[in-house]
């Protein structure tokens, strides 16, 4: 369960979700459907803490580096039914295309979500085209050539 969260913390986070983080859908192996998931990736690890302590769910993982001289890297992510809870907090703050990938996801992801995880006929299409559309989501490119996206 996701902490409630004050208006300023959630406008924070909605920014680094903004600046530095994705909204998406993906898969943990390859068989099974996906999963909404909201992540930020950071170098200041004080700041995953602080987002992950606000929220009360998710998880803190290390990204490999490659090149010694690149700098530590790391990111938190939470999904399925609390990444849901975060978004419809953060939303109202977003200004970027992630908040319509958001929108999009808390309007059709628990309908067409079954717990136990048994599609009924057509159900599992219609999940497929709604995977899609929000995958297809981007900037728009007027949006990036005016520095808001």
């Amino acid at each position: 369960m996701v902490k409630r969260l004050e208006p300023v913390v959630a406008a924070y986070l909605a920014g680094l979700v903004d600046g530095e983080g994705t909204v998406t859908m993906t898969r943990q192996h390859r068989n099974e459907k996906r999963r909404v998931v909201v992540c930020i990736s950071n170098n200041e690890l004080e700041i995953l803490k602080f987002a992950k302590d606000k929220i009360g769910a998710g998880r803190i993982t290390t990204k490999r580096t490659y090149n010694e001289r690149h700098a530590d890297s790391y990111a938190y992510q939470i999904s399925s039914r609390q990444a849901l809870d975060l978004l419809r907090q953060i939303i109202p703050h977003m200004k970027s295309y992630k908040a319509r990938r958001g929108l999009l996801t808390l309007k059709h992801y628990v309908r067409l979500t079954p717990r136990n995880g048994k599609y009924r006929p057509g159900v599992a299409k219609e999940r497929e085209r709604f995977e899609r559309q929000v995958l297809a989501m981007r900037p728009s490119r007027n949006a990036a050539a005016a520095g808001t996206n």
